[in-house]
């Protein structure tokens, strides 16, 4: 009996004890192709803690680095994530290799109650993770800074099915959007909220979420696009051209981000461009962007939101891409992408007699869409109007279709090549995909699907 009684003393005191507040350690990131340092900025405390106190460890083997918060006194891992990061992808690029750059960078967890070891991961060669930083942080030290988040922030739900901590908790955000546009504002985030969950696996799980949404006027209306020769004075600081891809939106600014989003419960940031330009971004475990107004917005909305949220690789290669591909396969960490002809990652998916590698249209796709990135490359070179960019866009994409749908393996999982930016030794687990192109009706195929909902099960009760 007395067993008993202190277990039913210990469930209702778990029960009705108050979440622990959200620590946020921003720190630099800095180097070069060849080496990295790291140096801690400022540690803060924000509001309550959003996320799940029984899935604190990561068990999904996703992202470049981890970070792991482990107890001083025992050495028990308390918290830990997988992620990517800006500089993760800066460093693949050529710039990386002729000079120095510093990025800031932040982790968040669930705010200790004593001094916690802070480590951060980085995948080795050999796709192991090896300890690359190591800081003590006290949360009882006098220059942790507990202000309150900014006044005046206006914080909204744009679908809410519960308590934050019960939920995956993603939160959109604006920019370029004046005072003037906030109705504009809260009537996109509405319809992307609407489109997100009206692709398989979110629509069947659209109960597992909660979408906020945080207004961050502008002084103007659009954001930078320094190819174009606009240059905007943003809230969020988002700009397309990062590292001189045209159609690659980031901002560079993650404290500000940071500070914004401070206002509202999350776990996944989407950050909304004001404009009709093609483009976006999406980076695992650090935030997505789309712009709000082209014809491919669904798309590339979904898409971006699928690196963000599952990790998910490019499958696509025929497109230009900042970063450098790699020299050596090596075994990709992304769950849709393997450099395996038997599909190892993913063979419980596949029919028996499927055939590995798996035969498709690849050199009838590869003609083609030479003469669609040329036409692109013109269009972009021109500066014409962004109508003829998404006329191309929807005749490539009524071209391609039928092209990889065809049978017998069209519809199949397998082992088809070329993916992860390479035309050669990479494989992708269908023949099209929201990976692969901008194909919204195919959705993601089988592979993706499952990756996106075992994310969910980590943070959604």
């Amino acid at each position: 009996m007395f067993p008993l009684i202190l277990l039913v003393s210990a469930l209702l005191t778990a029960a009705t004890a108050p979440a622990p507040r959200t620590m946020r350690v921003d720190y630099y990131h800095t180097g070069n192709a060849t080496e990295e340092r790291f140096s801690l900025d400022t540690v803060r405390i924000e509001g309550e803690w959003p996320g799940r106190l029984d899935r604190v460890i990561d068990d999904t083997n996703l992202g470049r680095y981890l970070f792991e918060v482990r107890d001083r006194k025992t050495n028990r891992i308390l918290y830990s994530r997988g992620f990517a990061g800006i500089y993760g992808e800066w460093e693949t690029t050529d710039e990386a290799k002729n000079m120095n750059r510093t990025f800031s960078e932040s982790v968040r967890f669930p705010a200790p109650d004593a001094p916690v070891q802070l480590l951060l991961k980085k995948r080795d060669p050999q796709n192991a993770f090896r300890e690359v930083w190591s800081v003590v942080i006290d949360p009882a030290a006098q220059d942790v800074d507990r202000s309150p988040a900014p006044a005046g922030a206006h914080v909204w739900a744009v679908m809410q099915n519960g308590p934050p901590s019960d939920k995956v908790d993603l939160l959109l955000m604006g920019d370029g959007y004046t005072a003037a546009e906030m109705d504009k504002w809260h009537a996109d985030a509405r319809r992307l909220t609407e489109i997100l969950f009206s692709q398989p696996p979110f629509r069947q799980r659209r109960s597992a979420f909660n979408v906020w949404a945080v207004d961050t006027p502008s002084e103007e209306s659009g954001v930078s696009i320094p190819s174009d020769g606009v240059w905007r004075r943003s809230a969020l600081g988002a700009s397309y051209d990062a590292f001189g891809s045209e159609r690659y939106v980031l901002t560079f600014d993650n404290k500000r981000m940071r500070d914004a989003a401070a206002a509202a419960p999350y776990e996944f940031v989407e950050i909304v461009v004001n404009g009709r330009k093609y483009g976006g971004g999406g980076i695992f475990n650090l935030y997505a962007t789309v712009s709000a107004d082209n014809s491919s917005t669904p798309y590339v909305f979904v898409h971006e939101f699928g690196h963000h949220f599952a990790g998910l690789a490019d499958e696509y290669y025929t497109s230009d891409v900042a970063v450098n591909k790699d020299e050596v396969r090596v075994e990709p960490w992304e769950p849709n992408a393997t450099a395996d002809p038997k599909a190892g990652k993913w063979k419980d998916l596949i029919e028996p007699g499927t055939p590995l590698p798996t035969p498709w249209a690849k050199a009838e796709f590869e003609a083609a869409e030479k003469v669609t990135q040329a036409k692109r490359h013109e269009i972009r070179a021109q500066h014409r109007p962004e109508s003829e960019m998404e006329a191309l866009f929807a005749q490539e994409l009524a071209e391609m279709t039928p092209l990889l749908a065809r049978p017998p393996y069209g519809n199949k999982v397998g082992a088809f090549e070329g993916a992860n930016y390479e035309a050669r030794g990479y494989y992708r687990p269908e023949a099209d995909c929201m990976m692969f192109t901008r194909n919204t009706t195919r959705g993601f195929c089988s592979v993706c699907r499952r990756a996106i909902e075992r994310v969910i099960d980590l943070y959604a009760k």
